[in-house]
């Protein structure tokens, strides 16, 4: 029996939580340090004397991130790409899982399909083939081209199989007994089981879809159709251009902020999202992704 009051184990207790706050800190200061960028003058960003906490407070480089209607018009987008595709990524993922979570004797050529899904992890089209297919598709300039491409996550799809098949099968056979038929099995006894994996493997789908910016450049001819993440690209890219053709007047707007301060803003205001979809979260992320790794 292990002694929690021992040297030994006190020490390792002190070494253990030193190392994550270590790991912690690492994480989090960067990111306070760029919100203090973003809140700071031109100046003072510009002499390097920002580091956790705003120097000269300003709030000049939100007001220009959110002036005019570029900045709104790709986050509604990126909006209904992160909630269409998730949905579309979770419904594709249950129905391939629920299948390929049966035994080879249940489901014939069982290997077959899993094999053909492994190889599609290790290998893919190509971006031109992949390009060309959406062209022929017509999905240019079209939602549809940032989310079918990768309608079906394999890895997503892994995990939550791996899930499936550490439930046990006494659930499904007393349903089946009771008259229950595939598809009611899966929606009236399983999906309630699923909510830790299904929680873990949408939030993998969100931060994908939120956090992807280069299908965006590539599918979309028209900026106005730009996904949020991709409008900050290019914005991140071009900063000082823009300024340049701002209505406003440009050497007061730069005694303000600076191409680094607004670069700040804009990718807080990008994060902010995910910061406020994670905690709810969370509780589900480590016990689904956990049990979901249980079985190969």
């Amino acid at each position: 029996m292990i002694n929690d009051n021992s040297i030994g184990r006190r020490l390792f207790h002190i070494i253990n939580y030193t190392i994550l706050i270590i790991i912690s800190l690492l994480c989090i200061l960067p990111f306070i340090n760029l919100l203090a960028v973003s809140f700071s003058s031109s100046a003072a960003v510009s002499a390097g004397s920002v580091t956790f906490w705003p120097v000269e407070f300003t709030t000049k480089a939100y007001e220009f991130a959110l002036s005019g209607g570029a900045f709104y018009s790709s986050l509604w987008v990126a909006v209904k790409r992160t909630l269409l595709g998730t949905l579309v990524n979770l419904v594709l993922i249950v129905l391939t899982a629920y299948p390929l979570a049966k035994t080879k004797q249940k489901l014939m050529g069982r290997n077959v399909y899993m094999g053909f899904f492994i190889v599609t992890m290790l290998f893919n089209g190509g971006l031109i083939p992949t390009y060309l297919v959406v062209v022929k598709m017509g999905l240019i300039d079209s939602i549809w081209s940032l989310i079918l491409p990768g309608a079906l996550p394999v890895f997503s799809m892994v995990i939550l199989m791996n899930f499936i098949r550490g439930l046990p099968e006494e659930i499904e056979e007393s349903a089946i007994i009771d008259g229950a038929g595939p598809l009611q099995v899966l929606v009236r006894i399983l999906l309630p089981l699923l909510k830790p994996a299904l929680a873990t493997v949408g939030l993998f789908s969100i931060v994908a879809h939120w956090n992807s910016w280069f299908d965006g450049i590539i599918y979309m001819n028209n900026p106005a159709n730009y996904p949020l993440q991709s409008y900050l690209q290019t914005l991140l890219q071009s900063f000082e251009q823009i300024m340049l053709k701002s209505g406003s007047d440009y050497t007061q707007l730069l005694s303000m902020m600076n191409a680094r301060t607004g670069r700040a803003a804009q990718m807080f205001l990008g994060a902010i999202p995910i910061l406020l979809v994670y905690p709810f979260l969370q509780k589900y992320f480590t016990k689904g992704l956990v049990l979901g790794s249980v079985k190969g």
